[in-house]
């Protein structure tokens, strides 16, 4: 489950800028429903990170259940989730390498790699798409 590991990726996760530093603290999250669960959103919240991921069914029945003790629901913005589906094409078109949909390399440098060489060539043939025409 991705929770376990959320604080470490979390922990490791630089955004490089052209001057200064690198940041350590996005402006927002985009998760799924599997995200979705009180440890994440208290850890998101105490770093001040919006988080934008969808409750699950099973937690609003949760809530409702427990009526004015249950809380109110967590804020949600559809329009900014809607950007994750590029996120879920590129995840899509890396998994049609067979070598990293399987992960046939069981060193992690390696493995990364992969899936750097496999970025690469996804971004030229993007960029020469966009060139024509």
């Amino acid at each position: 489950m991705d929770c376990t590991a959320f604080e470490a990726v979390m922990a490791g996760f630089r955004l490089r800028r052209p001057l200064g530093r690198p940041r350590t603290r996005p402006d927002r999250l985009l998760g799924d429903k599997g995200h979705s669960s009180r440890r994440i959103r208290l850890h998101l919240r105490q770093r001040g990170i919006q988080a934008v991921i969808p409750e699950r069914k099973d937690q609003i029945a949760n809530r409702k259940r427990k009526g004015n003790r249950g809380g109110r629901p967590p804020a949600f913005d559809s329009a900014t989730y809607k950007d994750r589906n590029l996120v879920e094409r590129c995840f899509a078109k890396l998994k049609q390498w067979r070598a990293i949909a399987t992960r046939f390399d069981k060193l992690a440098s390696r493995y990364l790699a992969g899936v750097t060489l496999a970025s690469v060539v996804l971004w030229l043939r993007h960029s020469e798409l966009s060139d024509r025409p």
